[in-house]
């Protein structure tokens, strides 16, 4: 049986690690860290992410602990009003297929973990990850960072928005740091406001700054991410934050929303990065999957879903052919696609999420002209399967192709200023 190597052990790694030995082949995922583990909490998952969950053989245990939603609300953080809203329920699922739940990082990450685990193709190695590679006709070679070699036929760089092995082969240097920064925390479902609760993934869209919440774990804990375009100019992962910062960057929001920053003591801070999306994913035995391959911002919910697809796209190609042409084939699917979700989420936060004044107005102007049947037709290129099958389809918001442009001209994607 021919080995695999995947470098990285996240959610991506993993369930690449499933799709190759699916394919034939015996898979090692070489992860950095000293233990396999997912940093973050709440996670939203998409039909798309079912559909590849499923193929994967691991709905069941992701089920176990998601709860799946009932509703999408789009809320104006200053008024309180509702702009959108989405019924996810019966409707949603007929269509798609697949429902559309929230879970814990940890919970979807364990899930695919005990999966490798109990496959007898999957050798999980920690505390070491990639350094480089070196290719021949017949294999690549990768050294670790302990300096010890290992080879197989392929590598699979599923390491992530800093991937060492995405260094080598596109060698785009350092991640684009957005200026937006996060904040995030979870607490206890019974701490969380009656009028809040429920079935749903509220996002409350404010000028230059929107909150969110959903509960995750079963019902029994809510994930909260607040995000402020704070101009944030270097990378921060999981600074712990003062309540006076929380209070300065959203306490001019209505009083619903408001009142979600004094519900934790215990906030942390990341500065959300992307990159500019690259067609360039393989070098012959070498291919990127996942945030190596398509770094984006959180606003469409689909950094994970997409590297779960990556997966199944890559395992299925690797079934057919041999590693160079399927790798060259993967890519060819998934690198349109992905471009697309990484341009629709840059979009999302620059026009959606964080507009002021004429344009927060303008914003609501287009939703409410849309039934709920429109909304759905806007979310087919992205939830409908497959997505490399439905070629020809009209961008889902007006303006997401333009949006590129304008992060290259001011070096960041513009959000809207505090009004």
């Amino acid at each position: 049986m021919s080995t695999m190597m995947i470098a990285g052990g996240g959610i991506g790694g993993l369930a690449a690690a499933l799709a190759v030995v699916r394919a034939g082949y015996r898979a090692v995922v070489l992860e950095r860290q000293p233990e396999f583990g997912e940093l973050g909490a709440g996670i939203q998952l998409g039909p798309n992410a079912f559909r590849a969950l499923e193929q994967l053989g691991v709905t069941h245990s992701v089920a176990e602990r998601a709860v799946f939603v009932d509703r999408l609300r789009l809320m104006d953080a200053l008024t309180g009003h509702l702009i959108a809203g989405l019924e996810v329920g019966t409707t949603f699922r007929k269509r798609y297929g697949h429902p559309y739940a929230v879970a814990h990082r940890g919970h979807l990450h364990r899930a695919l973990l005990e999966a490798c685990r109990s496959s007898d193709a999957v050798d999980l190695c920690s505390g070491n990850g990639v350094d480089r590679y070196d290719q021949d006709d017949d294999g690549v070679t990768v050294t670790l960072t302990d300096g010890r070699r290992l080879r197989g036929v392929g590598l699979i760089g599923a390491d992530g928005l800093h991937s060492a092995v995405r260094g080598q082969l596109v060698g785009d240097g350092p991640p684009r740091v957005s200026g937006h920064t996060t904040y995030r925390a979870v607490i206890p479902a019974a701490r969380m406001p009656e009028d809040l609760r429920g079935h749903a993934v509220t996002l409350w869209a404010g000028p230059g700054c929107h909150v969110v919440h959903y509960p995750i774990a079963g019902s029994t804990l809510v994930n909260l991410v607040l995000t402020r375009d704070t101009g944030a100019d270097q990378p921060v992962a999981g600074r712990p934050v003062e309540p006076a910062e929380m209070a300065a960057n959203f306490g001019h929001l209505h009083p619903s929303p408001r009142r979600l920053i004094t519900l934790s003591q215990d906030w942390k801070a990341w500065a959300l990065c992307d990159r500019d999306p690259s067609d360039r994913w393989q070098d012959g035995r070498v291919v990127l999957l996942g945030d190596a391959a398509h770094p984006m911002l959180q606003y469409a919910a689909q950094g994970a879903c997409q590297a779960l697809e990556d997966a199944v796209c890559l395992g299925d190609a690797l079934a057919e052919q041999a590693p160079i042409p399927a790798f060259t084939h993967y890519t060819a699917r998934r690198s349109a696609h992905t471009r697309r979700v990484q341009q629709a989420s840059r979009y999302l936060g620059r026009e959606i999420y964080h507009p002021s004044g004429p344009a927060a107005d303008k914003r609501d102007a287009m939703f409410a002209a849309w039934t709920e049947h429109d909304l759905l037709d806007r979310l087919d290129w992205l939830y409908a399967s497959p997505p490399a099958a439905r070629p020809g389809l009209p961008d889902p918001w007006p303006g997401t192709r333009q949006t590129l442009d304008a992060a290259r001209h001011n070096g960041r994607p513009p959000s809207g200023s505090t009004r």
